[in-house]
């Protein structure tokens, strides 16, 4: 039975996007700019897909749990490929450090703190913690492949 000022729950997945810029930091502290596109898909609940799009024709993707940016934002986290902190500086407390490694190099990203918490909390919204395991798909050859592109 439909409710006045409800709706069915939608059954069609949903996409929660952000265009951002984030910095990449190098040496003695210069940063350069790097357009990033923040991806949060329902029907890969668990998961966070972030495109950088550097000088080159196809963006460099990587996508890890959503929790580690959900909770980078507030304290450090994470292990291995990804870690996430936010800043603590006056300096730096405007901004969320993502340190991304791959075997041969990584790359070390601040991003905008208010941004990215802005976009978690929409991610959030549609999904609550918690509750992903029942957005996956029944049958797991139907999940969602990587965002098109770079390498992942």
């Amino acid at each position: 039975m439909l409710q006045r000022g409800r709706r069915p729950r939608d059954t069609a997945p949903a996409t929660v996007e952000r265009e951002l810029v984030c910095q990449l930091v190098l040496e003695a502290g210069r940063t350069v700019p790097v357009p990033t596109r923040l991806v949060y898909r329902t029907d890969d609940p668990y998961a966070v897909h972030v495109a950088f799009h550097t000088d080159t024709d196809t963006p460099v993707e990587w996508f890890f749990a959503r929790d580690l940016l959900i909770e980078g934002v507030f304290h450090p986290t994470g292990q291995g490929d990804v870690k996430i902190w936010p800043g603590k500086t006056p300096r730096t407390m405007n901004f969320v450090y993502l340190l991304l490694s791959a075997p041969d190099e990584h790359a070390l990203l601040q991003a905008p703190a208010a941004a990215v918490s802005a976009w978690t909390e929409r991610t959030l919204r549609l999904v609550p913690p918690g509750s992903e395991e029942s957005r996956l798909p029944s049958d797991v050859s139907t999940l969602p492949p990587p965002l098109p592109g770079g390498a992942v």
